[in-house]
């Protein structure tokens, strides 16, 4: 039933959907792929990210008339697999779009990438390793 072509969807509560949206579109050059236009009683107000053609995508969400808090710990990591060293223009990007470069929790992300949190606090690791399943 699951494979490699079964679609993921990561869902994450957000304080500021503008702000987590420039972030992942402007920042990590990801795409809107859908998102509620219409404020409708009852129901969260969303904006879901990825890459076009793409099998997962974030679906980030606020619920105006019920908040949630982020909270993200040291360890909630959104991890990419670059397979190249971390471009130092690519995390000012980022953080010119709301991020900010942490240290990892743990140190093999340091050693071999860059952390940077997103505005809602979960981290992103750009990895400059690959990954072989």
């Amino acid at each position: 039933m699951i494979d490699s072509t079964t679609q993921v969807r990561v869902a994450r509560p957000s304080r500021d959907l503008a702000a987590v949206e420039r972030f992942y579109v402007d920042g990590l050059g990801l795409s809107v792929l859908w998102r509620s236009t219409e404020r409708v009683s009852g129901e969260h107000d969303l904006v879901m990210v990825g890459l076009p053609g793409g099998t997962w995508h974030f679906e980030l969400t606020r619920d105006p008339e019920q908040p949630l808090e982020p909270t993200p710990t040291v360890d909630d990591l959104f991890v990419l697999y670059l397979g190249a060293p971390v471009d130092e223009a690519f995390v000012t990007r980022l953080e010119a779009a709301g991020g900010t470069r942490v240290p990892a929790h743990n140190p093999y992300w340091d050693e071999f990438g860059v952390t940077v949190a997103d505005p809602d606090g979960y981290r992103l690791v750009l990895c400059a390793r690959t990954w072989d399943a």
